[in-house]
């Protein structure tokens, strides 16, 4: 073999070393990756169960206040209804 091609060996065999440690380099990248993608899928996995538990007890408070509103509640409710009705009626009747 000739002195250019060693050389040329020689070039190859470095740069297939280097390519080599890029190849490595980029599996331990993605295996960080991977590790850290795993934790956020358990992180939002955790965030959603949270919010389906939150959202179930929103809806159970909801259900009880609307069990414990007492009658006088919806009476009060319905007198302040018809002032404010006889109010706008007021104000249209002076409207016209």
């Amino acid at each position: 073999m000739t002195e250019e091609g060693e050389k040329l060996l020689a070039v190859f065999e470095v740069r297939v070393r280097d390519l080599i440690e890029l190849c490595e380099e980029r599996k331990r990248k993605i295996l960080e990756l991977e590790s850290l993608l795993t934790k956020k899928d358990e992180a939002l996995q955790q965030a959603l169960g949270q919010i389906r538990e939150l959202t179930t007890k929103c809806d159970n408070l909801l259900t009880a206040r609307v069990v414990s509103v007492s009658e006088n509640d919806v009476k009060n409710a319905k007198m302040r209804l018809s002032k404010l009705v006889r109010e706008v009626d007021k104000c249209i009747a002076l409207l016209k």
